[in-house]
């Protein structure tokens, strides 16, 4: 096969999901085929390297735009490239429609269908203007979950034949160290000194922080006086909201807001925590609750949307709109040092069944049966 695929994403939007999976899908393709042929479109100075003779890059134009989604919904050119299937796995956008090969997109979710209020005014608006379009030109649509697959069948009514699902993981970076010493270099690094518990993803409505913060609040304060709350992310626009959450609840002092912190730092976090909680109200897959159990570290998530099929047993599933209940399921990992260890084996077990290369080997059958019968 003769597969293109648009890179830019690797480059672009690396330390979100869809540049993580743009760079590891490339990565993981280099290493398992030296069979297919592979022509890669990113930018200069990517971070791709050592690629084998089977991948040859094409570097492509930036135009410099300032938000992500409007650099690269301009297509790349792919005229008079020798492709049998092209793949775009941004979400579609940019998909280039001047070429007569097969078209592949990867669909990692469609929030901006079923919460438009969670997404920014500039991403629904190419959302809602180009997917349809998009989605009609594509011959095969790979997306990252079984629960996005039947959301994406149904939402705009595809055949479930002509959409592949191929999980994600986490990278080789996440995985267990030792406590004692993730805890002193956060200590040193971010000046935060207590046990904590631990929250990492973006700044969206749909993540839920509002209700994560309502249920630290609720805590008693006797188990919560040595305890932080830390909110990994980049502070996005809803982050005065949290802070006067935080301030009108009386947790301000023990709510910690890093920004946004450096890839290979996060492992520090996943293994100095006491648990990651992830309250999501949506999810077409879901990175940090895997990253975390490939830390070892328990975890409290939702128990709705792609996420029971991410975590299984392995988490301590939980409704995301029960404030109480969350809080409940927060103080009892606390509390029971049993669960506790029970959620650390079991994480470690269920991380392992993920892996990119894994990831990779799908996306190549998906490329096979998209050329052979779409």
């Amino acid at each position: 096969m003769k597969i293109g695929i648009d890179g830019r994403a690797a480059k672009w939007y690396r330390g979100t999901g869809i540049g993580t999976y743009t760079y590891q899908l490339i990565n993981n393709l280099n290493k398992v085929d030296r069979i297919n042929d592979y022509l890669i479109f990113t930018p200069l100075n990517s971070d791709l390297q050592n690629l084998n003779k089977n991948f040859k890059i094409q570097n492509v134009d930036s135009k410099s735009f300032e938000n992500f989604w409007d650099e690269v919904r301009v297509p790349n050119l792919l005229s008079n490239n020798n492709m049998e299937l092209y793949h775009v796995p941004q979400n579609g956008v940019g998909l280039s429609t001047n070429i007569e090969c097969k078209k592949a997109i990867t669909l990692h979710d469609i929030i901006p269908l079923k919460m438009p209020h969670t997404v920014s005014d500039r991403y629904l608006r190419i959302f809602n203007d180009e997917m349809p379009n998009i989605l009609n030109n594509c011959d095969g649509i790979i997306t990252v979950s079984e629960f996005s697959k039947n959301d994406i069948a149904e939402g705009y009514n595809i055949p479930k034949e002509k959409i592949y699902v191929t999980h994600l993981a986490s990278e080789d970076i996440y995985r267990p160290m030792s406590k004692c010493k993730c805890q002193k270099i956060i200590k040193e690094k971010y000046g935060i000194e207590s046990k904590f518990i631990l929250y990492v993803g973006g700044f969206s409505p749909r993540k839920n922080i509002l209700g994560l913060i309502e249920a630290f609040s609720l805590i008693p304060y006797y188990k919560r006086q040595n305890l932080k709350l830390v909110i990994v992310g980049k502070k996005g626009l809803s982050y005065e909201k949290y802070l006067n959450r935080a301030i009108e609840l009386g947790v301000s002092n023990d709510v910690v807001f890093t920004g946004f912190v450096e890839l290979y730092d996060l492992p520090l976090f996943y293994n100095a925590t006491e648990m990651l909680v992830y309250p999501s109200f949506y999810e077409g897959f879901g990175l940090p609750p895997l990253e975390a159990m490939a830390c070892g570290a328990p975890v409290i998530a939702s128990n709705i949307t792609s996420l029971p099929e991410v975590c299984k047993d392995s988490a301590f599933l939980v409704n995301p709109y029960d404030t109480e209940a969350l809080s409940s399921a927060i103080c009892r990992v606390l509390d029971d040092s049993f669960l506790m260890l029970t959620l650390v084996k079991k994480s470690l077990s269920r991380s392992q069944e993920f892996s990119f290369e894994k990831t990779s080997l799908d996306t190549i059958a998906a490329y096979k049966d998209i050329i052979l019968n779409n």
